[in-house]
């Protein structure tokens, strides 16, 4: 049962969205902010968290959490990520529509709704499939996805059939004012690939993706973005070109958003260099140049948000010779600390970091999420900036233990997480 009312005394707000950086007390009633330091009049909480010591920020929004549920239950269930999620300060997940069967029905859409409401953990909110199936071909009832509650479109990691099947996507999305999420890929130019195309790649006689996979794709959408006008967000930009080339989009005004997953801000392609295939991510580490030029972006805002670009594997997914096993890294459990990493190691501003991983994504994605301003939903993570964990498969909440951080030591315990004023994390009951 959740309080009605309730009094978070002595923490420590950082709300980017709202500008607060200071110690302040919060007051919720009916799962929302009622009033920010004084409690307004007539108000009595039914019970206090006492956060003395401790750290305030808004519930984390990750853009990118692939569920596994349904259709590969044996990588992880919505039940075991919803969890995981609310134990590491995330309140919102937006799961991509490559589930099987794929998200483009409506019953998919209630299907994954009801599991996550049932858990009652982290929300979720869905992308609809841009194509029926994911075939590139023909167009989904992008109509009928956005009705039943899809926060945008995106045809995932595939490809689609032609640039005019993907003109006629964007008008379509355009005219039920849909977001189109992007991943930049030319699949002609990464076929077979599974590291970044240079040097190391040669040396180690891997096959490579080059940069131009990448920047080629950029091109290609934005070209058609400016045709069709549709609003569209590029996920996981890998390559410093790339963050240019959104960047310049964005200054002529194209309705252009993107962003980056934490793996390819804090390794390079040198850490893949010992053929371990905790390192194998598509799309591919890049170079310490693509890694600087992405801290640019984010510094700058051309990036405007973070994701964990989750993709939890059974063991034996990643037991294979390198180019042979699934590509992905489990990343809801390293969202929130590496984010505050970032921080310490002076590449963002503490309040900038926060910001991208909470008002930065709710804003991509539409929803009102994000912040703590009075009226806005009570989502708050309270968190231990002085306390530390290593990563192990121990130590990982998450049902995927697929992860290039093992052996790291992390910034920050949570200690309570909320979602609309509801305790669904609490570190002593855990």
């Amino acid at each position: 049962m959740a309080d009605t009312k309730l009094h978070i005394s002595g923490g420590h707000l950082l709300d980017p969205a709202n500008g607060i950086d200071a110690p302040t007390d919060l007051y919720i009633a009916d799962g929302r902010i009622v009033a920010v330091g004084t409690a307004p009049d007539g108000f009595t909480a039914d019970r206090t968290l006492d956060a003395g010591g401790l750290h305030l920020i808004p519930g984390l929004v990750d853009l990118c959490a692939r569920l596994r549920e349904p259709g590969q239950e044996h990588k992880a269930t919505i039940d075991s990520e919803c969890r995981a999620a609310a134990a590491r300060g995330i309140t919102t997940l937006c799961c991509p529509p490559d589930t099987r069967p794929v998200i483009d029905t409506p019953a998919v859409v209630e299907l994954i709704r009801h599991r996550a409401t049932q858990v009652d953990a982290a929300r979720v909110v869905t992308l609809g499939a841009l194509t029926r199936g994911l075939d590139g071909e023909q167009l989904s009832e992008m109509a009928a996805l956005k009705q039943a509650g899809c926060v945008g479109v995106s045809n995932a990691l595939r490809p689609l059939a032609s640039t005019r099947t993907q003109r006629r996507a964007f008008e379509y999305a355009a005219t039920f004012d849909l977001t189109v999420f992007l991943y930049a890929d030319d699949p002609a130019l990464s076929d077979g690939g599974c590291l970044h195309e240079g040097a190391l790649s040669t040396r180690l006689g891997l096959p490579g993706i080059p940069e131009a996979a990448e920047t080629v794709a950029v091109a290609r959408d934005l070209a058609l973005i400016q045709q069709t006008g549709v609003r569209a967000h590029f996920c996981r930009l890998t390559t410093e070109r790339a963050v240019r080339m959104v960047a310049r989009a964005r200054f002529d005004g194209l309705p252009v958003s993107a962003d980056v997953a934490m793996p390819y801000l804090h390794l390079t392609e040198l850490d893949a260099s010992e053929f371990n295939p905790e390192f194998h991510l598509i799309p591919p580490l890049r170079t310490h140049r693509d890694r600087e030029g992405l801290l640019t972006g984010l510094r700058d805002g051309t990036l405007g948000a973070l994701c964990s670009d989750h993709q939890p594997h059974e063991p034996d997914a990643k037991l294979a010779p390198f180019p042979a096993t699934e590509p992905g890294a489990s990343g809801i459990d390293t969202l929130l600390p590496l984010t505050l990493k970032l921080a310490q190691d002076g590449a963002l501003p503490l309040a900038d970091a926060i910001a991208r991983v909470t008002s930065g994504p709710a804003q991509i994605l539409g929803l009102p999420y994000g912040e703590l301003g009075v009226g806005r939903a009570a989502d708050i993570c309270i968190l231990d900036t002085g306390a530390h964990w290593q990563v192990n498969r121990d130590s990982l909440l998450s049902q995927g233990r697929n992860t290039p951080f093992n052996g790291w030591e992390m910034p920050c315990q949570v200690r309570y997480t909320l979602r609309d004023g509801r305790i669904i994390f609490d570190s002593e009951s855990s």
